[in-house]
Protein backbone atom coordinates (compact mmCIF):
# COMPACT_ATOMS: atom_id res chain seq x y z
CA UNK A 1 0.00 0.00 0.00
CA UNK A 2 1.39 3.48 -0.99
CA UNK A 3 1.70 5.76 2.14
CA UNK A 4 1.40 8.89 0.08
CA UNK A 5 -0.84 8.58 -2.42
CA UNK A 6 -1.18 11.01 -5.06
CA UNK A 7 -2.83 14.27 -4.28
CA UNK A 8 -1.37 13.99 -0.79
CA UNK A 9 0.75 16.87 0.47
CA UNK A 10 4.56 15.57 1.14
CA UNK A 11 5.76 16.41 4.79
CA UNK A 12 9.07 16.95 5.43
CA UNK A 13 11.52 17.30 8.69
CA UNK A 14 10.99 20.49 10.24
CA UNK A 15 15.13 22.72 9.49
CA UNK A 16 15.29 19.90 6.23
CA UNK A 17 16.24 21.54 3.32
CA UNK A 18 13.16 21.90 0.76
CA UNK A 19 12.86 20.32 -2.80
CA UNK A 20 11.89 23.69 -3.72
CA UNK A 21 14.77 25.87 -2.64
CA UNK A 22 17.40 27.45 -5.18
CA UNK A 23 20.38 25.29 -5.68
CA UNK A 24 23.53 27.09 -6.18
CA UNK A 25 24.32 27.25 -10.20
CA UNK A 26 27.73 25.57 -11.91
CA UNK A 27 28.70 28.89 -11.78
CA UNK A 28 28.34 29.88 -8.39
CA UNK A 29 31.86 31.48 -6.77
CA UNK A 30 32.54 30.62 -3.15
CA UNK A 31 33.05 33.98 -1.11
CA UNK A 32 35.84 34.31 1.25
CA UNK A 33 35.45 34.75 4.73
CA UNK A 34 36.13 37.55 6.10
CA UNK A 35 38.55 38.53 8.17
CA UNK A 36 38.33 37.14 11.82
CA UNK A 37 37.93 39.63 14.80
CA UNK A 38 40.69 38.18 16.64
CA UNK A 39 43.08 38.67 13.47
CA UNK A 40 41.87 42.56 13.10
CA UNK A 41 42.46 43.45 16.99
CA UNK A 42 45.94 41.61 16.56
CA UNK A 43 46.73 44.00 13.28
CA UNK A 44 44.98 47.30 15.67
CA UNK A 45 47.00 46.17 18.61
CA UNK A 46 50.34 46.19 16.09
CA UNK A 47 50.01 49.36 14.51
CA UNK A 48 48.98 51.07 17.57
CA UNK A 49 52.28 49.55 19.54
CA UNK A 50 54.99 49.92 16.90
CA UNK A 51 53.86 53.45 16.13
CA UNK A 52 54.11 54.36 19.60
CA UNK A 53 57.67 52.93 20.23
CA UNK A 54 58.94 54.43 17.07
CA UNK A 55 57.77 58.02 17.81
CA UNK A 56 59.25 57.32 21.59
CA UNK A 57 62.70 56.25 19.46
CA UNK A 58 62.19 59.71 17.13
CA UNK A 59 61.61 61.58 20.46
CA UNK A 60 64.76 60.35 22.31
CA UNK A 61 66.73 60.68 19.33
CA UNK A 62 66.30 64.80 18.97
CA UNK A 63 66.02 64.82 23.21
CA UNK A 64 69.41 63.15 23.24
CA UNK A 65 71.39 65.87 20.25
CA UNK A 66 69.68 68.84 22.98
CA UNK A 67 71.09 67.53 26.08
CA UNK A 68 74.17 66.17 25.17
CA UNK A 69 75.55 66.53 21.41
CA UNK A 70 74.98 69.77 20.90
CA UNK A 71 76.10 71.85 24.56
CA UNK A 72 78.59 69.27 24.29
CA UNK A 73 80.07 69.97 20.71
CA UNK A 74 79.16 73.79 21.30
CA UNK A 75 81.80 73.67 23.90
CA UNK A 76 84.35 73.10 21.49
CA UNK A 77 86.21 74.45 18.71
CA UNK A 78 84.52 75.19 15.96
CA UNK A 79 86.45 73.26 13.35
CA UNK A 80 85.58 69.78 15.83
CA UNK A 81 81.88 71.31 15.65
CA UNK A 82 82.23 70.52 11.61
CA UNK A 83 83.46 67.63 11.64
CA UNK A 84 81.71 66.08 14.08
CA UNK A 85 78.45 67.38 12.79
CA UNK A 86 79.20 66.29 9.20
CA UNK A 87 80.27 62.77 10.75
CA UNK A 88 76.93 62.91 12.83
CA UNK A 89 74.68 64.05 9.60
CA UNK A 90 76.81 61.04 7.64
CA UNK A 91 76.33 58.54 9.60
CA UNK A 92 71.84 58.57 9.93
CA UNK A 93 71.59 59.62 6.54
CA UNK A 94 73.29 56.17 5.48
CA UNK A 95 71.62 54.25 8.42
CA UNK A 96 68.63 52.08 6.68
CA UNK A 97 67.33 51.67 10.45
CA UNK A 98 67.04 55.50 10.99
CA UNK A 99 65.34 56.02 7.94
CA UNK A 100 62.65 53.53 8.18
CA UNK A 101 61.81 54.54 12.02
CA UNK A 102 61.78 58.59 10.52
CA UNK A 103 59.25 57.66 7.82
CA UNK A 104 57.16 54.72 9.42
CA UNK A 105 56.42 56.79 12.61
CA UNK A 106 54.20 58.59 10.51
CA UNK A 107 52.99 56.44 7.69
CA UNK A 108 52.21 53.72 10.48
CA UNK A 109 50.39 56.14 13.02
CA UNK A 110 48.27 57.15 9.93
CA UNK A 111 47.12 53.63 9.34
CA UNK A 112 46.58 52.66 13.13
CA UNK A 113 44.33 56.06 12.83
CA UNK A 114 42.02 54.93 10.10
CA UNK A 115 42.26 51.14 11.26
CA UNK A 116 40.66 52.73 14.78
CA UNK A 117 38.53 54.68 12.98
CA UNK A 118 36.92 52.09 10.71
CA UNK A 119 36.68 50.22 14.08
CA UNK A 120 34.39 52.40 16.18
CA UNK A 121 37.08 53.21 18.68
CA UNK A 122 36.59 57.05 17.54
CA UNK A 123 38.52 58.63 20.78
CA UNK A 124 41.03 56.07 19.92
CA UNK A 125 41.20 57.22 16.55
CA UNK A 126 41.65 60.86 17.52
CA UNK A 127 44.56 60.77 19.93
CA UNK A 128 46.74 58.53 16.99
CA UNK A 129 45.15 61.31 14.39
CA UNK A 130 46.78 63.77 16.23
CA UNK A 131 50.02 62.50 17.18
CA UNK A 132 50.05 61.74 13.49
CA UNK A 133 49.48 65.09 12.12
CA UNK A 134 52.29 66.81 15.01
CA UNK A 135 54.70 64.22 13.73
CA UNK A 136 53.78 65.29 10.17
CA UNK A 137 54.86 69.10 11.34
CA UNK A 138 58.27 67.66 12.43
CA UNK A 139 58.46 66.26 9.36
CA UNK A 140 58.34 69.62 7.46
CA UNK A 141 60.32 71.14 10.17
CA UNK A 142 63.27 68.40 9.30
CA UNK A 143 62.81 68.74 5.37
CA UNK A 144 62.76 72.80 5.37
CA UNK A 145 64.97 74.10 8.15
CA UNK A 146 67.40 71.11 9.22
CA UNK A 147 68.51 69.24 6.21
CA UNK A 148 69.60 72.22 4.28
CA UNK A 149 71.16 73.31 6.88
CA UNK A 150 73.43 69.70 6.63
CA UNK A 151 73.36 70.09 3.16
CA UNK A 152 75.05 73.37 3.66
CA UNK A 153 77.93 71.75 6.27
CA UNK A 154 78.64 68.57 3.85
CA UNK A 155 79.47 71.36 1.20
CA UNK A 156 81.30 72.79 3.17
CA UNK A 157 84.26 70.51 2.82
CA UNK A 158 87.18 69.22 4.81
CA UNK A 159 86.94 71.38 8.58
CA UNK A 160 90.52 71.45 8.75
CA UNK A 161 90.80 74.00 5.31
CA UNK A 162 87.54 76.29 6.46
CA UNK A 163 87.89 79.92 6.65
CA UNK A 164 84.83 80.49 7.12
CA UNK A 165 82.76 79.40 9.85
CA UNK A 166 79.37 81.26 10.01
CA UNK A 167 77.98 77.67 9.28
CA UNK A 168 78.47 76.91 13.11
CA UNK A 169 76.63 80.03 14.16
CA UNK A 170 73.86 78.69 12.06
CA UNK A 171 73.64 75.55 13.59
CA UNK A 172 74.21 76.89 17.21
CA UNK A 173 71.62 79.28 16.66
CA UNK A 174 68.97 77.77 13.79
CA UNK A 175 69.38 74.14 14.21
CA UNK A 176 69.75 73.63 17.59
CA UNK A 177 66.55 75.65 18.24
CA UNK A 178 64.64 73.87 15.88
CA UNK A 179 65.86 70.41 16.90
CA UNK A 180 64.30 71.76 20.38
CA UNK A 181 60.84 72.74 18.63
CA UNK A 182 61.47 68.90 17.11
CA UNK A 183 61.90 67.13 20.77
CA UNK A 184 58.76 68.51 22.06
CA UNK A 185 56.40 68.32 19.36
CA UNK A 186 57.44 64.55 19.22
CA UNK A 187 56.87 64.53 22.80
CA UNK A 188 53.65 65.87 22.52
CA UNK A 189 52.90 62.78 19.90
CA UNK A 190 54.21 60.55 21.95
CA UNK A 191 52.02 60.83 24.70
CA UNK A 192 49.34 61.44 22.58
CA UNK A 193 49.93 57.74 21.48
CA UNK A 194 50.23 57.02 25.23
CA UNK A 195 46.66 58.40 25.71
CA UNK A 196 45.31 56.36 22.47
CA UNK A 197 46.63 53.06 24.23
CA UNK A 198 45.08 53.45 27.45
CA UNK A 199 41.74 54.17 25.43
CA UNK A 200 42.40 50.87 23.17
CA UNK A 201 43.31 49.07 26.43
CA UNK A 202 39.79 50.30 27.73
CA UNK A 203 37.66 49.75 24.79
CA UNK A 204 39.18 46.30 24.11
CA UNK A 205 38.98 45.06 27.35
Amino acid sequence: MNPNPAGSPQHYPAGGPSPYAPQPGPYTQPQPPAPAPAERGKVATALLLVSTILMGLMAGLFFAFDVSVMPGLAAGDERTYVTAMQNFNSAIDGNGIFGMAFVLALLLSAASAIVEFRNGRRSVAVWVGAAAVVYLVVLMITFSVNIPLNNELADAGDASKLTDFSIVEKFKGTWVSTNIVRTLLCTAALTALARALVLYGRATR
